[in-house]
């Protein structure tokens, strides 16, 4: 059985999955349900949710740019990959749908690539937010295009400037 928070963040409320051993999900208010399939929770707290629930804070707060937790992530060999392709962007960067089908090495499965960030079930933690469109056109978002919006001009506004040289 998994344990769930629910949290307030500048974004809106974010509900928070765990098991003992990895977060699993990180869900916006109304949720299509087949989006993220996840099995009986229950309200409850727990040392990993405590956990993520202080990283994002901290991420909210402009001084986390990348998460240390432990990520249960259940999808497709394809997903999985495309998954820690997002999580591999740089924080306050983005990629094109095309450009991340490239670096998974199917470059033609840009929609394969805009389908498996439709699945990501940790958002913000897996960064779907810095896939965009072509063009840098903002595209489907879980928590809706403002959310998407404010997250990317967070990043923008707390990313450390690039080092000499």
């Amino acid at each position: 059985m998994l344990r769930r928070r629910t949290i307030d963040s500048p974004v809106g409320p974010l509900t928070l999955y765990a098991s003992g051993e990895a977060l699993h999900a990180i869900l916006w208010p109304g949720e299509n349900p087949r989006r993220v399939r996840l099995g009986e929770s229950v309200d409850a707290t727990s040392p990993l949710l405590d956990e993520a629930i202080r990283q994002l804070g901290q991420y909210f707060a402009g001084t986390r740019q990348a998460f240390d937790l432990p990520l249960q992530e259940d999808g497709t060999d394809f997903q999985r990959r495309h998954w820690a392709a997002l999580r591999a962007i740089p924080y306050g960067e983005t990629r094109s749908y095309a450009g991340l089908a490239a670096q998974l090495g199917t470059p033609r499965a840009s929609r394969a690539v805009g389908a498996a960030n439709g699945r990501n079930p940790l958002s913000i933690v897996t960064p779907c937010h810095r896939a965009l469109g072509s063009g840098g056109s903002l595209t489907g978002f879980a928590g809706g295009l403002a959310a998407k919006r404010w997250l990317l001009d967070h990043e923008a506004r707390h990313r450390a400037p690039a080092g000499p040289g």
